[in-house]
């Protein structure tokens, strides 16, 4: 476990395994800035052997506010908590620690950063709601959670179809939801699609395909229906392939940045007790984390 330095202000932190890669302390640290805080915000790096011990350690730190937490920790660390919010708990996973009364309770606040973007759509009445929900791993079932809170119904793809299922089953027992193979949407489609009007169509990836050092993601956007909001959650590279392709042909698109700037906010909060600074689109912020 990477050696903290020395705490002589309240700081948070984000743990995980690697840690290098996390834009958090790039994004808290620019709120703390911009709101002129006497505080901090640190990466560790916490292996699964060392989980129990850092927080052993964190519980007696008067000055830790708590912590972001990333892969591989989400599901680890929830045995080793005092108490879990209902969404985390019903998620499954923790992304966001905070010391509350005396104990450490867990919260997920990828849900919301996930749902944040859409917010202008779903506060409007639709006849019907669907998404196409590319991949079944971890960042899945915060997403998965997320739009069935919203009434969306899910087609959830993955190369094992019994686990989205199982996914499906586990987020959402009594919902409507269908899976498909992922390579279904691999291939060009002549599907009739009816009259749009009144309809919340998206398609997300909540795979780690189209990341740098992954292959693309192979989507064909002849799946899509007319009016889609196509959603990557990668963010390295921002613009995705997917992305790109669904841009020139003219659909709306949401990159990985909006989920991660908007978790982020929600645990920043929890963290310092204060809302951070939000201009137009978080342009400034965005401007540092892609320079």
């Amino acid at each position: 476990m990477t050696e903290p330095l020395a705490a002589t202000r309240p700081y948070a932190e984000v743990i995980g395994d690697p840690i290098v890669q996390s834009k958090s302390p790039a994004i808290h640290g620019y709120w703390i800035r911009q709101l002129g805080l006497d505080a901090d915000y640190r990466a560790a790096h916490v292996t699964v052997a060392q989980l129990e011990d850092y927080l052993a350690e964190r519980r007696g730190d008067p000055l830790w506010r708590g912590c972001n937490v990333t892969m591989p920790h989400k599901q680890a660390v929830i045995p080793l908590l005092d108490k879990l919010d209902p969404l985390a708990a019903r998620i499954g996973a923790v992304n966001t620690i905070v010391p509350e009364g005396g104990g450490l309770v867990g919260y997920n606040t990828d849900a919301g950063g996930f749902l944040e973007p859409l917010r202008p759509y779903l506060a409007q009445d639709h006849l019907f709601r669907m998404a196409r929900v590319l991949g079944t791993g971890g960042a899945a079932r915060a997403i998965i959670a997320a739009l069935a809170g919203e009434n969306v119904m899910i087609v959830l793809a993955g190369r094992n179809t019994e686990k989205a299922r199982a996914l499906l089953n586990e987020l959402d027992p009594g919902g409507e939801h269908h899976v498909a193979p992922l390579d279904h949407f691999a291939s060009v489609t002549d599907f009739p699609f009816d009259d749009r009007k009144g309809c919340f169509d998206l398609v997300v990836n909540a795979s780690p395909l189209g990341m740098e050092g992954q292959v693309p993601l192979a989507f064909e956007l002849s799946h899509a229906p007319p009016g889609s909001i196509v959603y990557d959650i990668v963010t390295h590279p921002l613009d995705t392939p997917l992305l790109k392709a669904a841009r020139a042909a003219g659909f709306r698109t949401v990159d990985g940045l909006s989920m991660l700037i908007g978790q982020a906010a929600e645990a920043f909060e929890r963290f310092f007790g204060v809302a951070p600074p939000r201009d137009h689109g978080d342009t400034a912020l965005r401007g540092l984390l892609i320079a």
